[in-house]
C-alpha cells in the first residue's frame, strides 16, 4: 500500500509498488534491429537445495545485519515448498520499548496490499458461483451508478487488472484516527474517482477499483465483507491468527506487531484503512503461507477448497498484455517473472509496514517478507525487493544464454527518443492533488555516456540504475541485480509509452502534456516566486532610498494606489503558494490530515485563491496601464512582467486543480 514513501505527501499509501509488471502487444512495434554482438553463453552455476537448513542459514547472515543497518524494527519471511512451510524465520522486534521478539506464528503485521489477493480470491468464489460475471457492468451489483466512459461500463475484470480508468484517489485512504472510519458502502459512494482513461486501455493503480470489489462481494453474499473472508477464506484455511476488521479483535490486536518509520523512532498508531478490501489486513507469516499453499495446490489446503483448480489456474494464468516484453497484470496477481522462472505476486505498503509475497508456479514455491519498519533511506521497502531477488538467484538461478547489446550510436539514438517528461499513470486529474502528481513525473534524459537516465527507480545502493539496451528499445538494469527491464511503446515511429517490469503490470508512463508537464511548471512557479519575493524586497529599500537622499515620491495620489496594490497582490500571491505548501506538508507529516479534517482550510485556500490570484491579475494589469502612460522604461518592463507572472501563476493554479472548489480527492 504506500508507493512513494510519505511519497507524495503519504497520500497515495496503498500502492504495492516494486516489483512485478505486465507484458503488452503493441501493434505498431519497432521493427527489430540487430545487436551489435551476438549473445555469448552464459555458464550455468549449481544452485544449493532448496532446504530448510540453507535458506535458515542463508536468510540469518543477511536479515539481522541488514534491519540494524537499514534501522528496521523487525521482520518476518516465510518459504513454503510442495505443499508444506519450509522455514517461518522472525527477525528483530515487534516491540522495540518492549523488546518483544518477532515471531512469524504469532505476530501479526500488516501486510497492506497483499490483502488485495484475498478480496480478488473473493471476487473469484463469487464467479464461481455465477452470482458474479467478470466481464458484466458492475452497476448490475451496486446501489449506486459508475457513470460510463466512451460508452463503455466498468467490469470486475477492469478492477482486477486496474484497468478500469479510475483517477487516484487519497483522501480517507489511511489514518490512525478511527472517527474517520466510516461504512464501505459509504466510502465507495462519497469518493467516487473520475474515469481518466477508457477501460481496458492503461493500468492504473486503483485502491478505489479493489474496494468496489470488495462491494460487490458484500453485496452479493449478503455478508459483510470481513466476515465473508472469515468464513469462506481464512477459516477454512486454519488462518485463526489474521483478519480484516478495524479495529482488530482484542486477541489479534494484542498480537500485532508495532509499526516504525525507524526503529529509532517512537512507533505509529494502528493504520486504519478507509476502503477495507484494498488494505485492511492483520496477518501471521505462517497464516500467510496457508493462504501461499492454496494458491500453489490448485485452490486446496487439508482437504478444504477456497477455489476449484480451474479458477485457480484463470487467476493465475490470464494476463494482460500491454506492454511488452515487461511483466503483465493476470486477474488480481501480477508477474514477478524472475531468471526464466514464472512468478506471480503482489506487493503491500503501509506507512510502516513493507510486504511482499511472490509464487513460483512451476517450482510450487512461495515466499512471503514483511518489514514493520520504512527505515533509512527507504530500507524496508528495497530489502522486500532485495530478498526475493537474492532468493531468486540463489535458488532458481538464470541458465539461459547472456543477452546482446544495441551498438552505441543507434542506443543512443534509441535514448533520444525518450527523452522528455513522462507522467504516472497513477495520478489525480479532478482536484488539487494534480500539483503533487508532478512529484510521480519522471524526466528521461540521455546521460554524457549515451546512456538512458531515467529516475524512475535506484539500484540497492542508492545510485540511479544504470540502464543498458540489450535488444531495440528493451533496456536492462546491470547496476542493481539486473533484473529490471525499461520497455517502449511505439505509435508512428515515435515512443508514447514505457514502463519498467516493476510497475508495468499496474502503472506505466505517458509523455506529459505541456500543460501538465513538470519540466516547465516547477521552475515557473519558482521563477514567479522570487519576481514576488523580489517586488516586495523593493518596496521598503526604494523607499529607505527615497529617504536617504531625500527624493520625493513622485506618483500621483492614483498612480501610488497602484503601485501599492501590486506589492499586495504579490504577497497575497506567495501566501496562497505558501499555504498550499504548508497543507501538502501537513499531509506527508501525518496521515489523519488526509481527511475531513484539514476541509476548512483547503476551502479557505480554494475561495482564497480565486480571490487572492483573480485580483492579483487584476491589480497588475491596472498597475501596468499606470506605468506605460507614467513610468520610466525600467518601470514599465517590471510591470509586464508581474502581469505576466499572475497570469502565468492563476493559469497553472487553474490547470493543476489548485481552484477546483472540492474536498473530494
Amino acid at each position: 500500500m504506500r508507493s512513494w514513501k510519505k511519497l507524495t505527501g503519504a497520500a497515495l499509501v496503498l500502492l504495492g509498488v516494486a516489483a512485478g509488471a505486465e507484458k503488452a502487444p503493441s501493434p505498431l512495434a519497432p521493427k527489430p534491429l540487430t545487436a551489435s554482438a551476438a549473445p555469448t553463453p552464459t555458464i550455468p552455476r549449481m544452485a544449493p537445495a532448496l532446504t530448510k537448513v540453507d535458506v535458515d542459514a542463508w536468510l540469518d547472515g543477511f536479515i539481522p545485519y541488514a534491519l540494524h543497518s537499514g534501522d528496521v524494527a523487525g521482520a518476518e519471511i516465510v518459504v513454503v515448498k510442495d505443499g508444506q512451510i519450509l522455514t517461518a524465520r522472525g527477525y528483530g522486534f515487534a516491540d522495540v520499548e518492549k523488546r518483544i521478539p518477532v515471531d512469524p506464528a504469532r505476530t501479526l503485521f500488516r501486510p497492506g496490499s497483499v490483502s488485495k489477493l484475498f478480496t480478488w480470491t473473493a471476487v473469484m468464489q463469487q464467479v464461481e458461483t455465477g452470482r458474479l460475471n467478470l466481464d458484466a457492468d458492475v452497476n448490475r451489483y451496486l446501489d449506486f451508478r459508475i457513470p460510463p466512459r466512451a460508452g463503455k461500463p466498468v467490469t470486475l475484470r477492469n478492477l482486477l487488472t486496474h484497468t478500469a480508468g479510475f483517477e487516484e484517489t487519497s483522501k480517507d485512504i489511511m489514518f490512525y484516527d478511527p472517527r474517520h472510519l466510516m461504512p464501505l458502502g459509504t466510502y465507495l459512494k462519497e469518493r467516487l474517482p473520475r474515469r481518466i482513461y477508457d477501460p481496458g486501455t492503461t493500468p492504473a493503480y486503483s485502491n478505489y477499483g479493489a474496494a468496489l470489489a470488495g462491494y460487490i462481494v458484500e453485496r452479493v453474499s449478503k455478508e459483510s465483507f470481513e466476515a465473508y473472508v472469515e468464513r469462506h477464506i481464512l477459516t477454512p484455511l486454519g488462518m485463526s491468527n489474521s483478519s480484516f476488521r478495524q479495529p482488530l479483535p482484542p486477541r489479534l490486536e494484542a498480537m500485532t506487531s508495532k509499526g516504525y518509520d525507524r526503529a529509532s523512532d517512537p512507533p505509529a498508531g494502528y493504520e486504519l484503512v478507509g476502503p477495507a478490501p484494498a488494505g485492511a489486513m492483520a496477518a501471521t507469516g505462517t497464516d500467510m503461507a496457508r493462504f501461499m499453499i492454496a494458491h500453489l495446490e490448485d485452490g486446496s489446503l487439508d482437504g478444504k477448497t477456497i477455489l476449484q483448480s480451474a479458477t485457480v489456474r484463470m487467476m493465475h494464468d490470464t494476463p494482460l498484455t500491454l506492454l511488452p516484453p515487461l511483466n503483465r497484470m493476470e486477474l488480481g496477481f501480477f508477474e514477478t517473472n524472475i531468471n526464466g522462472s514464472e512468478v506471480i505476486a503482489h506487493l503491500g505498503d503501509t506507512q510502516a509496514f513493507h510486504s511482499g509475497l511472490h509464487l513460483f508456479l512451476k517450482e510450487h514455491v512461495g515466499i512471503y517478507i514483511s518489514f514493520n519498519s520504512l527505515g533509512k533511506d527507504a530500507a524496508g521497502a528495497v530489502l522486500r525487493g532485495t530478498v526475493f531477488e537474492s532468493f531468486a538467484d540463489r535458488y532458481f538461478p538464470a541458465t539461459g544464454p547472456a543477452e546482446g547489446r544495441v551498438d552505441p550510436k543507434t542506443s543512443r539514438r534509441h535514448a533520444e527518443m525518450l527523452s522528455g517528461v513522462w507522467e504516472n499513470s497513477r495520478r489525480q486529474e479532478s482536484n488539487f492533488m494534480a500539483a503533487l502528481s508532478l512529484l510521480g513525473q519522471a524526466k528521461v534524459e540521455v546521460n554524457g555516456q549515451g546512456k538512458l537516465s531515467m529516475p524512475l527507480s535506484h539500484a540497492l545502493n542508492g545510485k540511479p540504475r544504470d540502464w543498458v539496451e540489450v535488444a531495440p528499445f528493451i533496456w536492462r538494469d546491470e547496476g542493481g541485480y539486473g533484473h529490471e527491464r525499461l520497455a517502449v511503446k511505439m505509435v508512428d515511429g515515435k515512443v508514447v509509452r514505457l514502463s519498467i517490469d516493476g510497475l508495468a503490470p499496474f502503472m506505466v508512463f505517458d509523455r506529459a502534456p505541456v500543460g501538465r508537464s513538470s519540466g516547465w511548471i516547477k521552475p515557473a512557479v519558482e521563477l514567479i516566486a522570487l519576481v514576488y519575493l523580489v517586488t516586495l524586497l523593493l518596496w521598503p529599500v526604494r523607499a529607505l532610498v527615497r529617504r536617504h537622499f531625500a527624493t520625493p515620491f513622485a506618483f500621483s495620489r492614483r498612480d501610488l494606489w497602484s503601485y501599492r496594490a501590486t506589492r499586495i497582490a504579490a504577497a497575497a500571491s506567495l501566501a496562497v503558494l505558501a499555504g498550499w505548501i504548508a497543507v501538502f506538508a501537513a499531509m506527508t507529516a501525518n496521515i489523519d490530515n488526509i481527511t475531513s479534517r484539514m476541509d476548512g482550510w483547503l476551502w479557505l485556500l480554494q475561495i482564497g485563491g480565486w480571490v487572492i490570484l483573480v485580483g492579483a491579475l487584476a491589480a497588475m494589469l491596472y498597475h501596468a496601464v499606470t506605468a506605460w502612460r507614467a513610468h520610466r522604461w525600467s518601470g514599465k518592463i517590471w510591470s509586464a512582467v508581474l502581469v505576466a507572472a499572475s497570469a502565468i501563476l492563476l493559469w497553472i493554479a487553474f490547470s493543476l486543480r489548485l481552484l477546483a472548489l472540492t474536498v473530494n480527492y
